[in-house]
């Protein structure tokens, strides 16, 4: 199915089974996530993606390095609804939220071969940073198969296709075609669309995930259903987009399907991105992506 932003036809049904906050809800009924994300060389990454969950959920709760958790604490004004955690207890909230999102912000590196039955305290005293991300995605897949994750940037990079067949809840992956070629080995940049929807809905299918492939045109799939996502404009190239995305899709996941939560976030951000344009051109950042985003939304629900 194509969906393009440019359509109003297809705003009734894209939104229609939207889960919405109930008047009598309380705090953590609409949704918490855990977002475990940035590195020594990446700050902003994660912190987008924290300020992008807490317009969407009750709760968010952030993990990263020493640095950049002193950086979230010190914008504390900005994000509100989020507590930032360390590292020691992500078992305890993964364990408790609703979905997890890894990878934002993550650097990847060489793959060492994860121990079978990994001590989560080896990981915290893992130095090098890109071992640390394999070794928790590792653990998190193995420990908790039956959790909704999200897998973005250094995540798809450092963790190994199969570890997905351990999983029996479907997750969302967000790649890109790179990220896509070094998790899958399977080069598809260059292939005509046709080829590119072809291979995503294999890929998905095989190994039981939805695969949110970002593009010009996202490509969007759970290897029965397949969506294409075209609009949007070059200012969604800028550094962070797909940070965002990631986030909107971990977001909507915590009470929605995950095809359906992929399907919307593609959507929603190339809206948003459609309307900052006719505002300010190509000129605006990843802040104002953020902020304008839950206007966008709130206008068509």
């Amino acid at each position: 199915m194509r969906i393009s932003t440019r359509d109003p036809k297809i705003i009734p049904d894209l939104f229609k089974n939207l889960y919405m906050p109930k008047k009598d809800s309380h705090k953590g009924d609409n949704g918490k996530v855990l977002i475990i994300g940035g590195s020594k060389l990446f700050h902003s990454a994660s912190i987008w993606g924290a300020e992008m969950a807490s317009h969407i959920v009750d709760m968010v709760h952030y993990s990263s390095t020493k640095e950049n958790n002193g950086i979230l604490t010190s914008i504390k004004k900005k994000f509100l609804n989020g507590i930032v955690i360390q590292r020691k207890d992500i078992p305890k909230y993964i364990e408790e939220d609703d979905c997890v999102l890894i990878g934002l912000g993550m650097v990847r590196g060489k793959k060492i071969k994860p121990k079978e039955n990994i001590n989560f305290k080896d990981i915290l005293n893992t130095k090098n940073e890109s071992n640390f991300t394999r070794g928790l995605v590792y653990y998190m897949i193995s420990d908790f198969p039956n959790k909704k994750y999200v897998f973005d940037a250094g995540a798809l990079q450092m963790m190994d296709k199969e570890w997905l067949l351990k999983l029996t809840t479907k997750p969302i992956l967000t790649p890109h075609a790179i990220e896509f070629e070094t998790l899958f080995g399977i080069k598809i940049k260059d292939e005509k669309e046709s080829k590119k929807i072809e291979i995503i809905k294999n890929t998905s299918k095989k190994f039981r995930c939805v695969i949110l492939f970002k593009s010009v045109s996202d490509i969007i799939s759970d290897g029965v259903k397949t969506y294409i996502i075209s609009g949007g404009n070059a200012g969604l190239a800028k550094g962070g987009s797909g940070d965002v995305l990631a986030s909107l899709s971990c977001s909507f996941y915590t009470r929605n399907d995950a095809l359906f939560s992929a399907v919307l976030s593609s959507y929603l951000i190339k809206k948003t991105a459609d309307e900052l344009f006719l505002k300010q051109g190509y000129w605006y950042n990843i802040s104002n992506l953020v902020d304008s985003i839950p206007y966008v939304l709130n206008k068509r629900i």
